[in-house]
């Protein structure tokens, strides 16, 4: 069967460039890879046939051999799975394919000393911690590389040696049919070296397990949610990588008077009805102390009273937030009998709907409603 040209085969024009060329083979390789295809059987010639059109096309002097003298000045050459044609054509295939078999294709190497994984803190703060700010002492069990052999992982007066299977590289190549990948290590698993003589701290690990002491400075502000990076106190990494980083995570407890909401603080503030009434003044507590509050006579409950510059500083900078006080008429309980009839007596002097204007204009509204 008479061989079809290469530049049709790969679909391409004869004066198509390396980095087109590369595009159109690996986009034929892809199309006819065995794998894709396992219930074509021409799938693979057609897949064989693009490698041999691009280790041809892809070499200069057999390029010009074949553009002089067709498939008769590159035959003998192409196709036969060996020399710098089938290295070209591992790396190409290593972009295309390499996830295939779990390794790095021809791009393979060692992965060297990793990084150490990130921990997370929660830190619980009261409301008057978060909003003033504080230092506390934090305990954190980690991994820290270890102090007997400097997290090398061997024996004091040892050293690891380099892996004798894949040479130091960390990968292996392997040959899978008429192509080859590369693969991770499965003796050192990447390192590259292999440690003979394990240290007795760490058994070769080159990290121990450690709980550290640490002060954490919150700054004034934070809320729940807000997070603190301590850089460098996370876990040590392998191979003498560099450490990983501590994220504090900040929980505020729920606090007995007061809730926050951004900047701002709010509470609520019960009085008794006749201070509601007839005006007063109350005390008011803060997270600096104590201020007078001025209660305006005919106070109802619900009305909102901010102290300004009461509040919170946010963290992240902006003006000072105020604190809201809502007042609460509480309803006298436990009344003693003459206290009761000085209240029934009362009751009759408020006839009329100026007394209670919100009620009066509620029932006028229900008296409607039901068409009376």
């Amino acid at each position: 069967m008479a061989k079809r040209d290469y530049y049709e085969v790969l679909g391409v024009k004869k004066d198509v460039d390396a980095a087109e060329l590369k595009k159109a083979y690996r986009r034929v390789a892809m199309k006819f890879h065995p794998d894709r295809n396992p219930d074509d059987p021409s799938a693979e010639e057609k897949f064989k046939e693009a490698n041999e059109a691009y280790e041809v096309l892809s070499d200069d002097n057999k390029r010009a051999a074949y553009d002089r003298h067709g498939h008769a000045g590159v035959d003998g050459q192409a196709g036969m799975g060996g020399g710098a044609g089938f290295n070209n054509f591992s790396d190409i295939f290593g972009d295309v394919f390499g996830d295939i078999f779990g390794g790095g294709g021809g791009r393979g190497g060692r992965g060297g000393p990793a990084r150490g994984s990130d921990l997370r803190y929660n830190l619980e703060l009261s409301l008057e911690e978060a909003v003033k700010g504080t230092s506390v002492q934090i305990k954190v069990p980690t991994l820290v590389s270890c102090k007997t052999c400097d997290g090398s992982g061997a024996k004091p007066g040892s050293k690891p040696v380099t892996c004798t299977t894949c040479g130091g590289h960390g990968q292996v190549r392997m040959q899978q049919g008429f192509f080859s990948v590369q693969q991770t290590c499965p003796t050192c698993r990447g390192r590259g070296t292999i440690i003979s003589d394990p240290c007795k701290s760490c058994h070769g690990q080159g990290r121990t397990e450690e709980t550290k002491t640490l002060s954490v400075k919150v700054p004034a502000g934070v809320d729940t949610g807000d997070r603190i990076r301590l850089s460098g106190e996370g876990e040590a990494g392998a191979d003498g990588g560099p450490s990983g980083d501590l994220y504090v995570q900040v929980h505020v407890r729920e606090h007995n008077i007061f809730k926050r909401d951004g900047a701002d603080l709010y509470c609520e503030v019960p009085i008794d009805f006749v201070d509601a009434a007839l005006g007063g003044e109350l005390e008011v507590p803060t997270l600096d102390g104590r201020v007078k509050l001025k209660v305006p006579a005919e106070t109802q409950t619900g009305k909102l009273f901010k102290l300004r510059g009461k509040g919170v500083t946010p963290v992240r900078g902006g003006g000072v937030g105020d604190l809201l006080c809502r007042v609460v008429v509480e309803t006298p309980v436990n009344l003693t009998s003459k206290q009761k009839d000085l209240l029934k007596e009362f009751q009759t002097t408020m006839k009329g709907g100026k007394y209670s204007p919100k009620q009066s204009s509620w029932f006028d509204g229900v008296k409607k409603f039901f068409g009376e």
